[in-house]
């Protein structure tokens, strides 16, 4: 049986160093500057303390089930006999691994909030979620034919870089801040043991050289699309303008 609890102390003393600078930081300015109302600063401190204790759970939850899972599914997967069928099952949990990030889930709540719904949730999310899928069913294909993270990461940005020329302004801010929140805690955790666990039973493979490096591909993959997505709706004002002065005209 798995001691759920052990270790939980040194947990809880890693998550109260992490928060208690944002503390301090906001006392401060609580005090000087913004001086809000006591029922709001009430509500804050709730939220804090909820902070504290879902980070201290959550983490808990990544020591004893995320990392160890993680890493016997890898185990598991790289002796499957057809490897070729890890590539659809990366592209999968590619996928599905966005929709468990919470850190997507405030990103693409604060576009369409930003935007004033001129760019709807799903279709971010959606647009997130494919382009994480690609990257880790290419992760996939780098870990069993063994290629340098180079071949694909120098290119990669080679890409996102020409794309920011044609596409909005919006789109590019946008693109590489979902870069990061991609790479949130559901990526750092389970899909990285994951690929750990393939490497070191894979056939000539280091977990130390090619199980690491997928999070640097994650976090490119989302740029390209996001900004694929900002020639798409780039290209769809140019048509409803084009639309609009032909009916003005008309």
């Amino acid at each position: 049986m798995i001691p759920i609890f052990e270790g939980f102390g040194d947990v809880l003393y890693e998550v109260a160093l992490a928060l208690l600078p944002i503390i301090i930081f906001f006392l401060f300015f609580q005090f000087f500057v913004l001086k809000l109302p006591f029922g709001k600063l009430k509500d804050i401190f709730i939220g804090m303390f909820l902070t504290f204790w879902g980070l201290a759970f959550f983490l808990q939850g990544v020591h004893v089930g995320f990392l160890p899972i993680g890493t016997a599914m890898g185990e598991a997967l790289g002796q499957i006999p057809y490897k070729w069928i890890l590539i659809p099952i990366g592209f999968v949990l590619g996928f599905v691994a966005v929709f468990a990030e919470p850190a997507v889930t405030v990103l693409i709540q604060q576009v369409e909030k930003a935007s004033g719904g001129y760019i709807p949730q799903k279709i971010l999310l959606y647009t997130l979620s494919i382009g994480v899928a690609v990257s880790v069913a290419l992760a996939m294909v780098r870990l069993l034919l063994g290629i340098p993270i180079w071949y694909f990461i120098i290119p990669g940005y080679i890409i996102a870089l020409s794309l920011t020329f044609f596409s909005s302004k919006s789109f590019t801010a946008i693109a590489f801040d979902s870069g990061g929140v991609a790479t949130g805690p559901m990526t750092a955790t389970f899909i990285v043991a994951l690929f750990i666990g393939m490497a070191s039973v894979l056939e000539g493979r280091d977990p130390l050289l090619d199980g690491f490096g997928m999070v640097a591909m994650v976090a490119l993959a989302p740029i390209i699309s996001v900004l694929t997505l900002g020639l798409i709706y780039g290209r769809k004002e140019k048509e409803n303008d084009r639309e609009f002065r032909q009916e003005h005209d008309g």
